[in-house]
């Protein structure tokens, strides 16, 4: 009986007309929205929200309104690049020149290229690259895949599981189902204790996002080029092409993003003035506590 309840519920969650449906009525339950909240709150976004909450329009509206509270507090579309310029200059986390075979935006992540111990700096550096990577999804998209590179991984390099925490909070909390598959590849031992620190944080359903790929075992390695041309692919992740971060040219793409994100957010731009020493200017994210969301 209880399988039979849960496939008609499976079934009803796929049903178009069901999820318009839930997407109506958390608009309703929203009310009124006006300048970057109504922009924010697409169908496409209630409807993310809705999926990382199993279809329960409550529970949607409640994680969505925390969402919309974060968001005019640490104001994520109004941090650019020229703030958080000198936590990329190693290329720890970038957006890749390429896409993977469902034209999905990816983003790169080397954490052995860790230069910097501001945890506040790191956090920003990741969700402006998060708000960068969604500015640039092609038309109807809406997730995004990471490759993760452990090249050079070491204690001194690896993030503290408190920071890591910090950022799961904010990524399942905030930026739900915009992550469709993350891979890991050929992940060092260092890492195996680290992961089974954090994944107690992660939702279920992100752990199963999570693929770990080892050169040594065909079938992690045939699931990453079912995604990925090895001719697009950089050699890190056993492809045939070069990881070549160039600091200078990526921050003239960004510095040409930020005039993208804020037509896209109506702002007006304003010239960036470094915040004073030993002050970074932004909020420091809540200390986080295990959650249900799913990370986009």
């Amino acid at each position: 009986m209880f399988l039979l309840r849960r496939q008609t519920q499976n079934n009803q969650e796929n049903d178009s007309s069901y999820q318009d449906t839930k997407v109506a009525e958390l608009k309703t339950g929203l009310g009124p929205l006006s300048g970057r909240r109504l922009k924010y709150c697409t169908d496409a976004c209630l409807r993310r929200y809705l999926e990382a909450r199993n279809w329960n329009v409550d529970k949607a509206k409640k994680m969505l309104e925390e969402t919309l509270k974060w968001r005019a507090t640490y104001k994520p579309e109004e941090i650019r690049w020229a703030e958080i310029a000198h936590e990329g200059e190693t290329g720890k986390v970038s957006r890749a020149n390429f896409h993977d075979r469902l034209g999905r935006t990816v983003l790169i992540m080397r954490p052995g290229m860790q230069n910097t111990t501001s945890a506040e700096d790191n956090i920003r550096h990741l969700v402006y690259l998060l708000e960068n990577a969604i500015l640039n999804l092609s038309e109807g998209q809406e997730q995004m895949s990471w490759l993760i590179d452990f090249t050079g991984l070491s204690l001194s390099t690896n993030m503290s599981v408190k920071t890591s925490r910090d950022i799961i909070h904010i990524l399942q909390n905030h930026y739900p189902e915009r992550l469709a598959i993350a891979f890991m590849y050929n992940p060092p031992r260092i890492f195996q204790a680290f992961w089974k620190a954090i994944r107690f944080f992660l939702d279920p359903k992100t752990v199963q996002k999570v693929k770990f790929v080892y050169p040594n075992n065909k079938d992690s390695v045939e699931l990453i080029k079912s995604l990925f041309p090895t001719e697009n692919l950089p050699s890190e992740f056993g492809g045939k092409t070069s990881l070549n971060y160039d600091h200078e040219e990526f921050s003239r793409l960004m510095t040409e993003d930020d005039v993208k994100t804020a037509k896209f957010w109506g702002l007006d731009e304003k010239p960036f003035n470094p915040p004073k020493k030993g002050h970074s200017g932004a909020e420091v994210a809540p200390e986080p506590v295990p959650v249900e969301a799913v990370v986009s």
